[in-house]
């Protein structure tokens, strides 16, 4: 079942990508799904998801992209590559505090076969101005083979400089 993020964000695409229903493309439980379908390698299409949750803990950003490695580590082996805090400058739109970047390479399979996957993650956090224990956390992730990740790279980090807090009705 496709989720829904816990704010609401605005955000560009860059030229090729396209959005796809998450449930149609095997991505239950994200908000939105991009592909990218002239880059597929191996049977994989490289894609750029969007979820988040509302969370009332003190768990840190760096603590939170923990969990998503606990969590990708049940379907198989998770190693991370490189993980660091990633200010406004590279974000500039989405918060006033740094969220945290982790790549990982991830060994699964696709269709009975093995496969490594390279994933980049975003994690931020916007805290509730009227509730400061609770904050919207969103993720927004790359995944592609390690043959797509050069062609792709830059486009996401492209689509990461758009995203922005979405703009309140006026009614």
């Amino acid at each position: 079942m496709t989720a829904e993020l816990p704010v609401k964000i605005s955000f560009s695409l860059p030229e090729g990508w396209q959005p796809a229903p998450p449930d149609e493309v095997g991505a239950p439980g994200v908000a939105f799904v991009a592909l990218h379908p002239t880059s597929v390698d191996q049977g994989f299409t490289a894609n750029i998801t969007i979820s988040g949750e509302m969370r009332n803990d003190a768990a840190t950003m760096w603590q939170i992209a923990e969990e998503s490695v606990h969590r990708l580590g049940q379907a198989g082996t998770v190693e991370v590559v490189k993980k660091h805090e990633a200010g406004t400058a590279d974000i500039p739109g989405l918060t006033d505090s740094p969220g945290v970047v982790q790549n990982l390479r991830l060994h699964t399979t696709l269709k009975g076969r093995p496969l490594e996957l390279c994933q980049s993650q975003v994690y931020l956090g916007m805290e509730d101005i009227r509730n400061p224990a609770k904050r919207a956390v969103i993720e927004l992730v790359l995944t592609a083979t390690s043959a797509q990740l050069g062609h792709v790279v830059e486009d996401f980090q492209s689509f990461l400089r758009t995203v922005r807090p979405a703009e309140a009705d006026s009614a």
